[in-house]
């Protein structure tokens, strides 16, 4: 394909941090992007060529956007798959990656079934709509992580339930129907991002490991400090999963390393993954870059790693809603090994991501003392006023 620039305009279904990410990667590409949101002034606004203010299952918003633009993507699940596709046909442009995929990993027992079909590792799991059923799967699998089957995120939609006592109330907390899943002693979780570009073309970039709290991603580890063979397994299941998925673009691939080095999948997103942030410093090209590379179809940039990395996120640590004011940031302005983004939300809620630092080393940089470099950074600020 020949390529001139300025190049196309992209656009982008959600105006949240990873389309505000995007909007700052190809910039320098002479790529234009415009974002579809329902928030006015979204994260992204700042960064990018426009803002088409809508809900993102708006007919005539999602066809606006369809119509003003070359190719298109999304940066959230809550995009309509049928919609994006008809928006596609009508305008004749193309989406990517394949509303269909977007369509089965939309609800997370679909994905996990199509996963398991495909012959792809996963946790035991099984459908649950009753509190009754529920409490005969808690004594089974003696005790699961219950997960809303659409629309959970950062820690919402997701129930750990251990004793049957409990299956009503975890139940009604995520919303009716749901998936249990085996709760796993697992040694550590991991991710892969990995990468679909034209041709069938496949990527990865280095394992990732991503250390939780409360369901909540609090850190990324790059590399992950795993045994090179839970790792050349991880990256083996990740090539099964991107084989399996349709469609071009980066996808963030969750996984679990169990107790006996064995790599089951978690869970899909088909974007660009907070799990991925550190590929903005510490690779060679940044997962938002290669996405909408690869959404495009221009040659995909190289996954390497250029330096060992550690991200860790800038959480909401308050107690109630308010104005966002992070404190404390010279802190990591005046590190030389640290780079600070932030996301442009204009409030601040507990446990709300707001924005993530990375720590950079050289080759020879111990992971561990990274992590604590990172975590001391991170907890020098705050959006507490006291």
């Amino acid at each position: 394909m020949s390529i001139t620039l300025p190049g196309p305009t992209l656009g982008v279904v959600g105006g949240g941090q990873l389309g505000r990410m995007m909007g700052e990667a190809v910039a320098r590409l002479g790529v234009e992007v415009v974002v579809l949101d329902p928030t006015p002034e979204c994260p992204a606004a700042p960064v990018v060529s426009d803002q088409i203010v809508g809900d993102f299952d708006d007919p005539d918003a999602v066809h606006e956007l369809a119509s003003r633009v070359d190719a298109l993507t999304f940066e959230i699940e809550l995009a309509d798959p049928d919609l994006l596709a008809e928006a596609s046909a009508e305008h004749d442009v193309p989406v990517q990656p394949d509303p269909a995929t977007l369509r089965t990993i939309q609800d997370k027992l679909v994905q996990k079934e199509a996963l398991a079909d495909a012959g792809i590792p996963v946790p035991e799991f099984v459908a649950v709509a009753t509190a009754e059923g529920l409490e005969r799967v808690v004594e089974e699998f003696d005790g699961v992580m219950l997960k809303a089957r659409e629309g959970g995120y950062d820690g919402r939609g997701n129930v750990p339930v251990e004793d049957p006592a409990d299956a009503a109330d975890a139940l009604d907390e995520v919303g009716g129907d749901a998936m249990a899943e085996e709760l796993l002693d697992f040694e550590r979780e991991i991710a892969v991002m990995g990468l679909k570009g034209a041709d069938g073309e496949t990527r990865t970039y280095p394992v990732t490991e991503t250390i939780h709290r409360e369901e909540i991603l609090r850190e990324s580890v790059a590399p992950a400090r795993a045994d090179d063979a839970v790792v050349a397994e991880a990256e083996s299941v990740a090539g099964d999963v991107l084989e399996f998925l349709d469609g071009r673009g980066v996808y963030g691939i969750e996984l679990f390393e169990t107790r006996e080095g064995d790599v089951l999948v978690n869970e899909i997103a088909p974007r660009p993954h907070n799990s991925g942030h550190w590929t903005i410093e510490g690779a060679r090209t940044s997962q938002f870059e290669n996405h909408v590379r690869a959404v495009l179809g221009w040659p995909l940039g190289p996954t390497d790693l250029a330096a060992p990395a550690v991200t860790a996120n800038a959480l909401g640590d308050v107690e109630e809603t308010g104005p966002a004011t992070l404190r404390g940031a010279e802190s990591v302005l005046a590190a030389p090994d640290a780079d600070l983004h932030w996301y442009g939300k204009e409030d601040v809620r507990p446990l709300r991501k707001m924005g993530h630092l990375t720590v950079t080393g050289d080759g020879e940089s111990d992971r561990d003392a990274l992590l604590s470099r990172a975590r001391e950074l991170r907890d020098a600020t705050t959006f507490r006023g006291d």
